[in-house]
């Protein structure tokens, strides 16, 4: 069974909004067993819009539509959906009802350009959309569904959970799909695949597949299966999981199953540094505050957090975190040193039981051979110890950034767990 996503609007085209319906749609689907065999976002265009249901048609066995069910002109999609299944438009008194509610609610009457959301094709199921004027449509049509829904992210969402989906589970049967990702950090994608490849071959015999997620600073390995016993896929994900933990134990930072919220890296930070009683401030250089602002953005933060400082230049190193003259002229900024002193003073300073420090070139300009962009410094100051590590991330600024905020956050869990 196959399920074809189709958006409908200018305003994803031309990136005045981005596209978030489908990502929850096809999201939802995969959680109930549902494959999506394709997305497409096409204009407020009749030709656009007919020519994308053939092609949907001939592709998928349900089709989803949102969008383009306002009340103005240049909202077409229920025109455009009579002429493609060749029917007229009837006055819906449910649908008109819905309306009136949504209406009344704010205290106002009906329009009369409103009243006509309660139109709809003749041959259409109205599904009630209770959150807005415009009504969802089922098509029951050769074997086929298709779903036209609101394009407001709320409205849809709603429809989706509480009546699509219910009513999707009612009339097909679905197998069962499940995905869990293992979380790595510290390894490159290749060197990554390299050490994994033995065990990669070896999933296709239980009918899993492996898909590798890069970001800054971090690998995700997404293992997926689908099959009619969910209790056997979830067992047989867990044991190849077993099997490559030997492999690559010192990258791995925790687990996400598809579906449901996962921590954060600066959440389990967070949730260790609260289980300890601890506390942690910030010295940073290249970040410009990046890494403060991962650790603030979890909630209860201020138990554990106490502050930083964004020694950005030379004056301020020296000033605030008594890095000495000489070390920044003999060594340069960046160099295991100063990074080394300013997780020392912060730490001092602030009175913390653990400080982390990070200097390095961003870039794109900065670089020489010697150290060329990219290069970073990360310290770890703790109650007995000091811990630096240098990382060479590229000449991209922006990932250079998130990479050190990551490789930092990182750091810090393994020493808060007991596994540096």
């Amino acid at each position: 069974m196959q399920v074809e996503i189709i958006t409908i609007g200018d305003e994803i085209l031309i990136g005045q909004i981005i596209d978030t319906n489908s990502a929850f749609i096809a999201q939802l689907l995969n959680l109930n067993g549902i494959s999506v065999k394709q997305i497409s976002s096409v204009s407020d265009s009749r030709e656009h819009i007919l020519k994308a249901l053939d092609e949907a048609k001939s592709r998928a066995d349900i089709v989803l539509i949102t969008g383009g069910l306002g009340p103005t002109k240049d909202d077409i999609t229920k025109k455009t959906l009579c002429e493609y299944f060749k029917t007229t438009m009837r006055f819906d008194e449910g649908a008109y009802q819905d309306v009136v509610n949504i209406f009344a609610t704010y205290g106002k009457e009906v329009t009369p350009i409103n009243k006509l959301q309660a139109e709809v094709p003749a041959i259409c199921e109205v599904i009630h959309n209770y959150n807005g004027t415009a009504p969802c449509m089922w098509f029951d049509v050769d074997d086929k569904i298709f779903v036209s829904m609101p394009g407001v992210p709320y409205e849809m969402k709603v429809l989706m959970k509480e009546q699509v989906v219910p009513k999707l589970r009612e009339r097909f049967r679905f197998p069962s799909i499940y995905h869990k990702t293992i979380l790595t950090q510290g390894i490159g994608e290749s060197t990554l695949s390299e050490l994994v490849s033995d065990w990669e071959d070896s999933l296709s015999d239980i009918n899993i597949k492996l898909a590798y997620l890069p970001s800054p600073g971090m690998v995700r390995l997404r293992l997926s299966t689908k099959g009619e016993d969910k209790n056997a896929l979830i067992r047989n994900v867990e044991k190849k999981i077993e099997e490559v933990k030997p492999l690559i134990s010192q990258f791995i930072y925790g687990y996400e199953i598809y579906g449901v919220e996962r921590e954060s890296l600066e959440q389990m930070v967070g949730k260790l540094l609260k289980e300890k009683k601890k506390t942690v401030s910030t010295a940073e250089s290249c970040t410009g505050g990046y890494i403060s602002h991962l650790l603030t953005k979890v909630a209860g933060s201020s138990e554990y957090y106490i502050g930083s400082v964004i020694s950005y230049a030379y004056e301020i190193k020296e000033t605030e975190l008594d890095v000495p003259h000489d070390i920044i002229f003999k060594h340069g900024a960046v160099s295991q040193p100063v990074v080394e002193q300013m997780a020392k003073a912060i730490r001092e300073k602030y009175k913390t039981d653990y400080a982390i420090s990070a200097s390095g070139i961003a870039g794109p300009g900065g670089g020489t051979d010697e150290k060329p962009v990219g290069t970073v410094w990360v310290s770890i100051a703790t109650p007995t110890k000091i811990i630096s590590e240098k990382f060479l991330f590229g000449a991209n600024r922006e990932r250079n950034i998130q990479k050190t905020a990551n490789v930092a956050l990182n750091m810090l869990k393994k020493e808060l767990e007991g596994s540096y």
